[in-house]
């Protein structure tokens, strides 16, 4: 299992949608076609725009389908990050 950072990449407040959209491009997508499972880390992260998430996430859902939250787990998520990443998860279903 991979783990991705995305406090060094985003820093504390996420909000840059062309950071989310290279994380998920450079990093999360070769994991997930190289069959691995992986790991968002947002230990940091007091955090992230709605449209931060939707960049990270939402291409994600609509090219592998939602069964591929089963291969990513969200880690150290403050309550504001978890129920942002839940409105985008929620609205791509």
């Amino acid at each position: 299992m991979k783990i991705i950072e995305i406090y060094p990449i985003a820093g504390s407040f996420a909000e840059d949608k062309d950071k989310a959209k290279n994380i998920r491009l450079e990093l999360i997508t070769p994991i997930l076609e190289g069959g691995e499972d992986l790991v968002l880390d947002f230990e940091n992260v007091e955090s992230l725009t709605q449209s931060f998430c939707h960049a990270l996430l939402s291409e994600l859902i609509r090219n592998y389908g939602v069964n591929v939250l089963d291969r990513i787990s969200f880690k150290n998520c403050s309550d504001e990050t978890k129920s942002i990443i839940e409105i985008v998860i929620d609205y791509m279903q």
